[in-house]
């Protein structure tokens, strides 16, 4: 199995001179996902979790329901150089037959939707109706989810070079932290995570994000039935409209004891009293 870090020569460039030594960095890798034998897509992901991604990104685009919609999935003989196999390509079997539409793109690390060319593409209608204010959330315990985030974050810790998503009861217990290089891939990797344990609709549950919250991240939270989605830096205009349209809390900028609500401000417990001035 590919290694989610790696080991290459730097030069680091210091007061003194510089120095000549080794660095870890996250592993970028290509995951081809074949539907029946049909290729549908390569994704550039850290290899793990492989599983729960394909879960995740096939429940997200609408090709399956359940994880019981999949039969099997096998990794296919893909070979290096050296004739070993890659683990870059992975084979599901449907339990029913499915139209599949080969996406002619490569999804990258950094963008889900990179050669998407219409909106109306990407605005799948979630299954899932999200509960009217609620999970309630504690504003203080949401505040300090990035935190508990972090600290479960094992190849950030080594590489500095991972987006994570995790998935938290209303109460702050950790259900499941994902990492990867890409953050589309995170989420789905711990959505893929809910729906093989049953867990969809996650409407008991939070979803916190170490950058960004982009309109693809909380599409994949709405699809999910996922209430409340955090994120450590600002959300997109489009994110924010879709969380409104689809009654999601979307807080971002949790940083400290501050955050930004930009829908959803009912669910918080004790939601703080306007502020006077500028």
């Amino acid at each position: 199995m590919s290694r989610v870090t790696a080991r290459r020569p730097t030069r680091r460039i210091t007061p003194a001179g510089i120095v000549s030594r080794p660095d870890t960095l996250a592993v970028e890798e290509p995951l081809e996902l074949r539907v029946d034998g049909t290729a549908l897509t390569v994704t550039m992901r850290t290899p793990g979790n492989d599983i729960d991604l394909l879960h995740g990104f096939l429940f997200s685009e609408n090709i399956i329901e359940s994880a019981d919609d999949i039969v099997s999935a096998r990794y296919c003989a893909g070979t290096d150089d050296q004739g070993r196999n890659t683990y870059n390509v992975l084979d599901i079997q449907l339990r029913r037959a499915v139209p599949v539409q080969p996406r002619g793109f490569v999804t990258n690390s950094s963008c889900g939707l990179c050669g998407t060319t219409a909106l109306d593409q990407v605005r799948t209608r979630s299954r899932f109706r999200l509960p009217t204010g609620s999970p309630r959330v504690d504003p203080a315990l949401l505040a300090a989810l990035p935190d508990e985030l972090r600290s479960r974050q094992t190849v950030f810790e080594a590489t500095g070079g991972l987006h994570a998503a995790g998935l938290f009861t209303p109460d702050g217990t950790v259900l499941a932290v994902r990492e990867d290089i890409g953050r589309h891939n995170a989420v789905d990797k711990v959505i893929g995570w809910a729906l093989r344990e049953g867990r969809v609709p996650a409407h008991d549950t939070l979803l916190i994000v170490s950058g960004r919250a982009s309109f693809e991240l909380v599409q994949k939270a709405v699809m999910a039935g996922i209430p409340v989605l955090g994120a450590v830096s600002a959300p997109s205009s489009l994110a924010v409209d879709l969380a409104a349209d689809n009654g999601l809390t979307l807080a971002g900028f949790l940083r400290g004891d501050t955050m930004n609500i930009y829908s959803g401000l009912d669910r918080l417990e004790t939601a703080p009293a306007e502020a006077t001035g500028t």
